[in-house]
């Protein structure tokens, strides 16, 4: 018997959706964005949801939709190489490379920062990082009930404190909104979406979703349809509290400026607004409960990491890619939160057109019908064109002018490729291409059904 979700198992599944997106570490971009974009924060602030709301739940509804049973699967529809080359990286993104070393990076500039001297900053963050990831290791080695339930209580916790923060300022504001700076001046709308990447949110639903889709299915949802339906309304509850929070930091970041200064990153202003209003026991108390929510992220990515290179490399065991991975983490932990958002751009400029263009054909894919040679022509356009944006984005990162050997692709895609330099050149190609195959199979299959009924 197919059945229905009821609002209360609605209610616990976007409570856990959004628990699942809302790594503490995402806090600091809306937070850093308000600062940036002053008096432009609000088309700044709908771009960031565009790409760090938006993107996520059309991801858990395209793997709803796809019937898929993970992101492996739903990939390898391009070709099984593919599968296991974009989920690999997927996962090493949001896990080792970037997000994971982030939650230690986050919770040192919010936890520790405040109470040191800068001059100390790198030789504080190698120690806070050793102890941060020996009790990763420790739970990564004993994976069980323990941090989903301490992350149950700390997710709430550190919404209420948000919460009352953001009251806090709504009725005493630390000052007015400043002007826009940097690209937020002219260009606010589009650097907010790009900016709505380093969440990688789109890129987990990806993952995420086949739990929700799993946990729908155990309630004795069987229809594909009436799972994309029931997935859909969970997801609208999540999207709605990341919505309401990212827009209350960010504008809490906006008018941060005149009380505590531009900010290096989105830790320094969260702290710096916490101790504004309630001294030395906010930082504290923001400290605390943002270091043990990093913690339990971090540990829940390395868990993730372990156990699906383990499913491609049996050969090594599930604790010998924990060590693996908590030691690579670790790592790149050390290169401090500034160069880990700076170095991470390259690689997201390339991988996000990537992953949404796996959600766009998952939708499309009844119209061409589900040829595979559609899924490999729209990969080969997308990826022709977000190469180029992730090695201007690299030679950006690295402060030269670009690589000689890309200015004449970069060049001729300026010329004909429209949204190019807001780094949606890669929309219009992909698009016009599987559209063109939707209208040539629909025709063909028009002209089959003729040919059989005369």
């Amino acid at each position: 018997m197919n059945k229905k979700l009821t609002f209360t198992s609605h209610l616990a599944i976007g409570f856990m959706l959004f628990a699942l997106f809302f790594g503490a570490g995402n806090l600091i971009f809306p937070a850093q964005l308000g600062q940036e974009a002053g008096s432009n924060v609000w088309p700044a602030v709908f771009g960031f949801l565009t790409t760090g709301v938006t993107l996520p739940f059309i991801g858990i509804l395209a793997i709803g939709f796809s019937g898929s049973n993970n992101l492996q699967e739903l990939a390898s529809r391009v070709h099984p190489m593919y599968g296991v080359l974009f989920t690999a990286i997927l996962y090493l993104s949001i896990g080792p490379f970037f997000a994971a070393p982030r939650t230690a990076t986050v919770a040192y500039e919010v936890g520790i920062t405040p109470f040191i001297q800068h001059s100390n900053d790198q030789i504080g963050l190698f120690v806070f990082s050793i102890i941060f990831f020996l009790i990763a290791l420790y739970f990564s080695l004993r994976p069980g009930k323990i941090v989903e339930s301490i992350g149950k209580i700390l997710a709430p916790l550190l919404v209420t404190l948000l919460v009352i923060l953001l009251v806090i300022a709504f009725i005493n504001p630390m000052g007015a909104f400043q002007d826009a700076t940097g690209n937020y001046v002219h260009q606010a709308y589009v650097t907010g979406f790009l900016e709505g990447y380093h969440t990688m949110d789109a890129l987990a639903s990806l993952v995420f979703g086949i739990i929700i889709i799993t946990i729908i299915r155990s309630h004795g949802v069987t229809s594909k349809w009436k799972i994309f339906i029931e997935a859909g309304k969970s997801g609208i509850i999540a999207t709605f509290l990341l919505a309401f929070i990212y827009v209350g930091i960010a504008l809490l970041g906006a008018s941060s400026v005149e009380s505590i200064g531009m900010q290096e990153t989105g830790g320094a202003v969260l702290s710096g607004t916490a101790n504004h209003y309630f001294g030395i026991f906010g930082n504290t108390m923001l400290a605390i409960v943002m270091m043990l929510a990093c913690l339990t992220t971090a540990i829940g990515l390395i868990i993730a990491n372990a156990e699906y290179f383990q499913t491609l490399f049996p050969r090594f065991s599930y604790k010998q890619f924990v060590y693996f991975f908590t030691i690579l983490t670790f790592g790149f932990a050390n290169f401090g939160l500034a160069n880990i958002i700076t170095y991470s751009v390259p690689v997201l400029m390339v991988l996000y057109p990537l992953a949404i263009g796996i959600m766009m054909l998952s939708f499309l894919s009844p119209l061409f019908m589900h040829k595979q040679f559609v899924y490999i022509g729209s990969v080969i356009l997308i990826f022709a064109v977000s190469l180029f944006d992730g090695c201007k984005a690299l030679a950006e990162s690295l402060g030269v002018e670009s690589f000689t050997w890309t200015k004449s692709f970069v060049s001729f895609y300026e010329k004909i490729l429209p949204l190019y330099g807001e780094g949606l050149g890669w929309f219009a190609p992909a698009f016009l291409f599987i559209l063109l195959m939707i209208i040539f199979f629909q025709i063909k299959r028009l002209f089959g059904k003729r040919v059989s009924a005369s």
